[in-house]
């Protein structure tokens, strides 16, 4: 299995020295990383080259690292059935940057660039239809940027009053609870005092 993974990552790399920046070999998967201006015509390669035959597009993953100046990291995954073997493909974008979209080489990425541009905010040149996937319609913000606050700017719910739903500014009705942590053989303080006021009635 090694010897074949190390046998791709040498044809990959002759075949493609000019696009691929860096390749390695992690977890029996081969990863490369490239430049994003190359990313068509890598995926392309891996697809069509009789050697590699990824014909299957397994999920494209975001990662966002906030404060560094190429922000978003983008990861695709393929698999190779005939081969058995799995490649990533990764490269680095900035914030605004508008990455092209692969859903012409592989038509399933439609979803899956609607996740990420849903989620991280990132947009995707030539797609047929981007728009929210999993947010709802007027929703601000994306959830899996480290900047989107935890209770996030709306709520949605149902209005009696209105008869439709609405859209309001989070509240956090209920105050924050206070924790003890002690051991939980021994239980919490409140249920000490309950424990010792019953003692007490017994005593008495």
């Amino acid at each position: 299995m090694l010897e074949n993974l190390l046998k791709l990552e040498k044809l990959v790399n002759s075949e493609m020295s000019s696009k691929i920046k860096f390749s390695t070999i992690e977890n029996m998967e081969l990863l490369i990383e490239i430049d994003e201006n190359n990313l068509i015509e890598v995926i392309q390669f891996l697809k069509s080259n009789n050697k590699c035959k990824f014909r299957q597009l397994i999920d494209i993953a975001g990662v966002d690292y906030l404060g560094e100046e190429k922000r978003f990291k983008l990861v695709y995954l393929l698999l190779s059935h005939e081969h058995n073997h799995r490649i990533k493909v990764s490269l680095s974008i900035g914030l605004n940057q508008v990455i092209n979209s692969i859903t012409k080489i592989f038509p399933s990425a439609n979803w899956m660039e609607r996740e990420v541009f849903d989620m991280y905010g990132i947009k995707f040149k030539n797609h047929p239809d981007l728009r929210r996937i999993l947010t709802d319609y007027g929703f601000k913000g994306h959830p899996l940027r480290k900047d989107f606050p935890l209770t996030g700017f709306n709520e949605v719910r149902y209005s009696e009053k209105e008869k439709k739903v609405i859209y309001e500014p989070v509240k956090l009705e209920q105050n924050y609870r206070n924790f003890d942590f002690e051991s939980p053989w021994e239980g919490t303080n409140y249920l000490k005092k309950i424990e010792g006021l019953k003692e007490d009635g017994k005593k008495n």
